[in-house]
């Protein structure tokens, strides 16, 4: 069987006990990462795909989720029992699967404590999306952390990123801490409800300065729209899956700037877009990813 059969049959199985624990519908294993290796369009002396660091760290914790299966749901996963820093042995565990390799990353996830920002009976520390209510989620840790890590070039002080379909207000948080109090950061989310809640929930967390001087704001918009008021801006990250990129957000795109988007519908591919200074874009598959789709609030409600 080859390793990409392997992993596939691997996640389809992590796949139903995560829902028989959970009780989840399939609709809410959003945002979980396909784990099928993805491999280099540039040619190498070896005929074998090699998978990116979040790819295997992602392949390594369904195997390890597969055998303790049948455990309590609280009882199994990386981060669900009691370091005294959470927050600390979340980022260490993702640093040690060679998720996060930069110091900046690991300081600014370490400083916002996710915990502020699941709702009360979820496991924050956990390494899994997981329902925030409106048939929406927060990404896995890992997941925030390879996007964190994609974009961190564009997330110095002074710079300006926009976060599409914000939800609990996390990564909108992470980014704030990044770019600073001369910068902006700037979260669109077309739910009022969740607008509401992660506004609460940054006034609790160490961004709370940056919302109280206006470097960071929180805003209710159809996010395939993203928010020309304060564009361009140096990054974009895009929390649900596109059909296609939206032009709008292109065109927000300042010149030199990078987008993450996962774009697609039954597959998914996480693509990277770089804004050439003449206007032109560049766009590459970062990895396979499955996440909701990016579309309007009544769809989004009324999702199955």
């Amino acid at each position: 069987m080859s390793k990409r059969r392997a992993i596939l049959l691997l996640r389809e199985r992590f796949r139903s006990c995560f829902l028989a624990h959970r009780g989840d519908r399939p609709t809410n294993i959003h945002r979980l990462q396909a784990a099928s290796p993805h491999c280099s369009s540039v040619a190498t002396s070896s005929s074998s795909c090699r998978a990116s660091p979040h790819q295997e760290f992602l392949a390594m914790e369904v195997q390890r989720s597969i055998f303790s299966c049948f455990s309590s749901p609280r009882s199994h996963g990386l981060w669900s029992s009691g370091a005294s820093d959470k927050s600390k042995a979340m980022v260490e565990q993702l640093q040690r699967y060679g998720v996060i390799k930069s110091t900046k990353v690991a300081e600014v996830m370490e400083t916002i404590d996710r915990g502020l920002f699941v709702p009360p009976g979820g496991s924050p520390y956990f390494d899994s999306p997981m329902a925030i209510g409106y048939n929406a989620t927060i990404s896995a840790p890992h997941m925030h952390a390879a996007c964190l890590e994609l974009l961190e070039d564009h997330l110095q002080p002074g710079m300006r990123a926009l976060d599409v379909g914000s939800g609990t207000g996390y990564l909108t948080a992470c980014f704030a801490l990044m770019v600073g109090p001369g910068g902006r950061a700037v979260g669109v989310e077309h739910m009022p409800e969740l607008v509401a809640s992660s506004t609460e929930n940054i006034k609790k967390s160490a961004a709370a300065p940056q919302l109280n001087d206006g470097s960071l704001s929180i805003h209710i918009a159809d996010g395939r729209e993203g928010w020309p008021e304060l564009a361009p801006y140096d990054c974009i990250h895009v929390g649900a899956a596109a059909p296609q990129i939206p032009e709008a957000l292109i065109e927000q795109l300042k010149p030199g700037g990078r987008m993450v988007i996962p774009v697609g519908t039954i597959f998914q591919e996480l693509k990277v877009i770089e804004k050439k200074p003449d206007g032109g874009v560049s766009i590459r598959d970062e990895t396979s990813v499955r996440y909701v789709p990016l579309t309007s609030k009544d769809a989004q409600l009324h999702s199955n």
